[in-house]
């Protein structure tokens, strides 16, 4: 287990010291007072390093530990205002460097001074603490888990509370005889006419009006596992033709909720068609849509109040409609029932807990018989909860089979009366889970935080920003992105966050937070002074309550947004400006200066949320140590004076013009590694050949600006998006000024090219050596290409993602080529004229997803692409009714050939479709 000053100290010392590493050069007039500080803080650093392998609960080390981070962060601060001021003046022309030459020599000797006075104050601690007694510490070994899955997609327990609340919501018995009949409706595809099923579903249940269930339990008793496990039961699917599944939470928000509702719902696609919509709308909406029988999950209603204002929006279609609530607070239950009881959900029992918890150290039922009697030991003091099981499991996992190991975490489970106190054990049980965390996970898990709740985080944000928060260290030969990907994956290993969704190459595309686990390091961030969130009116308006916020080092504003910039806060330590509203919101002209004006310190700005009118905010220039920026603009132009920000690591601008002007002096930026915009850029040519080293993602870039001289200074690309007039650049299969150019992107893995012209399309592509050899990832829009070219993309040997969207390729007839597409795990068809597809299952042979958007000319899906074995996803959005019958006749056949053949390698196929029929 790591120590209290390991572990909170740890990295802060480590950032310290690679603050003054990387700012050698601005730093040098100040050399003698740094090189003493730097020179202290290695000997401070050796003290830590001592206790990093220990365990204490020592009040003394507990109290230096607070001491250590506080002298930290005052030489934090003392540094890089330092930098701050020498940066500043490097960055003004002459004039305006000699007018500001007495006041810019008065701020750096004042912090010159404060940067010596610290010095002394961390030797002074060093020689104080560095004989500290070995009496305080308990030895304890911890090894960093293996890579696994730890059984994160198997649901454990829950049989009878199934079948349970499956017989409550049907007003139905649950035997053999019913449950086969869901079993043949989910095998044999619906195969029966929609008339006749309806019919069937319209005979008389016991309670034909709308009528609410409530799953009813403490924290972390497993509530939204079981409600998920019931709306995909093959009996719920039977029964209910809408099943929507919306997470209400704490922070309630009734537009939102309405919103979801029809999202979930599939009668929109996007949030963006339901912009501008009142409350008021959006229930008729609702009225409308739900006009069939209907099952809705309300999960994790805290308040009567929250259903009062819900319970009118659910139309009573007489139908044997449903409403499941899960809620931990008895109240709820009783407000919102009916005439159907709750159901209150049980502990785990022996068996299902002993299962739960090898699942998640081992993969699998199975323990080593010398750990037996600890696995009891801890089972017991778990009490059947699956949180603490889940948690524990997650400790357990660092030493799988190492006996002293589990006795240490054994003793450390304490789980008294749950009843009287959930909440306060639950955190015990998350403290020991995170005190076993190395230091250097710590401010990443706590960091989760920040978001709202039930947010589906996309981890590419989540890893830039951890990096621009300076929590990933640099290792030889990995990159910072490969580092922190790593550390995702282990707090994944370790039970702290959820997958959401994997891409096709199984890394994690979006991640969430337990929302106990939420509360837990949104608390602990604030003792460890890592963020603080403003939620109330009182913070953002400046009043008393918000005292503690001038001294934290970074701010999450969710909500109240305009009232704290407004108010011009005072905040000279903020290193970070956060805002992850759920409703993106617009501040006006007269309001945006103030944003950036409080945070002279500032590294990371993520603003996205909110959208900015006007022009770019010059204040933001003066921002000399900023790392992250994510701004959501009217912006046309990003000015050449924006390069004085020389720290800047990841760009992020969504603008509404179509066009985007990067006035940059990129090549002077060699910090930049991901460059992300919605609109096309240009840049300008760059007069110096130094090497964009560390710059990663560029999109999206005009054909026009990707020339040989600018793609030599940035080898290490590894995505790239190209928006333009391609025709002009891709004249034949020989000839390609454009694909001669990426030819140098040597590390290139993903691809994207629209084309904006529409007046010319694409002649030809180039032949496949033109190609960059490790292109995994390809995106074509509005090419209007002739399908015999996709022979060119089969060959392509490293493909695994390929997706064609609107007018990407135009012809009536494809036929697929043996030999291609060997490694082709995703293909995405959009909007096309295409209407026969000829292909055979040799041809895709590693096929996963198959995708088919707006191809309503379309006849079929070729049939032989169900002996696909690796086929586990048909998704099909306004395609002929002959594209879905033939999805549902490859789903049946791949069913009959998995119970002939017995076949373990061919997945399940799954069928999608929207609108739902």
């Amino acid at each position: 287990m790591e120590s209290a000053v390991g572990s909170a100290v740890g990295f802060l010392l480590e950032n310290l010291l690679q603050l003054i590493k990387e700012n050698q050069d601005l730093i040098r007039d100040a050399g003698s007072r740094v090189t003493k500080l730097s020179d202290n803080i290695e000997l401070l650093k050796s003290v830590v390093t001592r206790y990093t392998e220990k365990h204490f609960e020592n009040e003394t080390l507990s109290t230096l530990a607070k001491q250590i981070r506080s002298l930290i962060h005052e030489a934090e601060d003392a540094i890089e205002e330092y930098v701050y001021y020498v940066a500043l003046q490097r960055g003004k022309g002459k004039l305006d460097k000699a007018i500001g030459a007495i006041e810019h020599q008065k701020n750096v000797r004042a912090v010159s001074r404060k940067i010596e006075e610290i010095s002394e104050r961390v030797d002074e601690m060093y020689l104080k603490n560095c004989m500290i007694g070995e009496d305080a510490i308990r030895m304890g070994v911890v090894k960093k888990p293996k890579p696994g899955v730890a059984g994160a997609d198997k649901v454990i327990g829950f049989q009878d509370a199934t079948i349970e609340v499956i017989q409550r919501l049907t007003g139905k018995k649950l035997d053999q005889q019913s449950i086969a009949k869901a079993e043949k409706y989910k095998t044999e595809l619906k195969q029966e006419t929609e008339e006749q099923q309806k019919n069937e579903l319209e005979q008389k249940t016991e309670f034909e009006e709308l009528e609410v269930v409530s799953i009813v339990g403490m924290l972390g008793l497993g509530k939204t596992t079981l409600a998920r496990k019931v709306l995909s039961d093959p009996v719920i699917e039977y029964e209910f033709f809408t099943r929507i599944f919306v997470a209400v939470s704490q922070d309630y928000d009734k537009k939102e909720v309405l919103q979801t509702i029809l999202l979930q719902g599939n009668f929109f696609k996007n949030v963006t068609e339901l912009n501008g919509k009142s409350i008021d709308d959006l229930v008729k909406l609702i009225d409308e849509k739900l006009k069939n029988k209907y099952l809705v999950v309300l999960d994790d209603v805290w308040t009567n109040d929250v259903w009062k204002d819900l319970k009118g929006v659910f139309p009573d279609n007489k139908k044997g409609s449903r409403v499941l609530i899960t809620t931990r607070n008895n109240s709820v239950a009783e407000c919102s029932r009916s005439k159907i009881k709750p159901y209150y959900l049980r502990f785990l029992y022996a068996e299902e807990s002993r299962e739960l918890l090898r699942t998640k150290v081992f993969d699998e039922n199975r323990c080593p018989e010398h750990l037996e009697e600890i696995e009891t030991n801890i089972l017991d003091k778990c009490k059947g909860l699956p949180l603490a099981i889940v948690v524990t499991a997650g400790i357990l996992r660092n030493n799988r089979e190492n006996k002293e190991w589990w006795d240490k975490v054994s003793r450390g489970v304490s789980l008294r009366n749950l009843k009287d106190d959930g909440q306060k054990q639950s955190d015990m049980l998350i403290k020991m889970s995170y005190d076993h965390l190395p230091y250097e996970l710590k401010p990443c898990f706590l960091y989760l935080g920040v978001f709202p709740e039930d947010v589906e985080i996309p981890v590419w944000r989540l890893l830039r920003l951890w990096i621009a928060e300076g929590f990933i260290q640099q290792a030889p030969e990995t990159t910072l992105e490969e580092i922190a990907e790593d550390y995702l994956r282990e707090l994944v290993d370790r039970n702290l966050v959820m997958v959401g969704k994997r891409r096709s190459n199984d890394q994690i595309k979006t991640c969430r937070v337990h929302d106990t686990l939420r509360y837990f390091c949104k608390k602990m961030a604030i003792d460890e002074n890592l963020f603080q969130e403003i939620k109330s009116s009182d913070e953002a308006s400046g009043s008393p309550a918000s005292s503690s916020i001038k001294n934290s080092r970074r701010l999450c504003v969710n909500t109240y947004f305009a009232d704290y910039i407004s108010g011009k806060p005072s905040a000279p330590y903020v290193r970070s400006f956060l805002s992850f509203s759920k409703d993106e919101s617009t501040l006006q002209k007269d309001v945006c200066s103030n944003i950036v004006k409080p945070f002279k310190l500032l590294k990371v700005l993520d603003i996205k949320s909110i959208k900015l009118v006007g022009r770019f905010p010059a204040e933001l220039l003066t921002l000399v140590l900023l790392k992250y920026i994510a701004m959501n603009s009217e912006l046309k132009i990003l000015p050449k004076k924006m390069s004085s920000l020389f720290n800047l690591q990841t760009i992020i601008i969504d603008t509404t013009s179509s066009t985007l002007d990067i006035q940059l002096e990129l090549c002077k930026m060699t910090q930049l590694r991901h460059i992300h915009t919605n609109a096309s850029t240009t840049l300008p040519k760059c007069q110096e050949q130094s090497s964009m080293v560390n710059l990663q993602t560029f999109s999206t870039i005009s054909p026009e600006s990707c020339s040989p001289e600018f793609f030599a200074t940035t080898k290490n690309l590894k995505k790239l998006g190209i928006r333009g007039k391609l025709g002009h650049f891709v004249h034949s299969n020989v000839v390609s000024s454009l694909f001669d150019s990426i030819l140098q992107l040597e590390l290139l893995e993903n691809l994207q090219l629209h084309n904006d012209d529409v007046t010319r399309k694409l002649k030809a592509l180039p032949v496949e050596h033109k190609f960059p050899a490790k292109l995994r990832r390809l995106s074509l829009q509005s090419t209007s290409l002739d399908w015999s070219h996709m022979s060119t993309l089969g060959k392509l040997k490293c493909l695994e993602v390929l997706k064609l969207k609107d007018n990407a390729f135009k012809g009536k007839h494809w036929e697929t080529e043996d030999g291609g597409f060997r490694c082709l795990k995703v293909l995405c068809i959009g909007a096309t004229d295409l209407k026969v597809w000829k292909a055979k299952s040799s041809n895709f042979p590693q096929l996963k997803s198959l995708v088919l958007k707006h191809c309503g000319n379309l006849e079929v899906i070729p049939p032989d692409l169900a002996n696909v074995k690796s086929l586990q996803l048909i998704d099909l959005e306004h395609t002929s009714k002959s594209v879905v019958n033939s999805a549902k006749n490859m789903q049946l056949l791949q069913l009959r050939i998995l119970r002939q053949k017995k076949d373990i390698e061919t997945s399940e196929l799954k069928v999608k479709i929207y609108p739902p029929e």
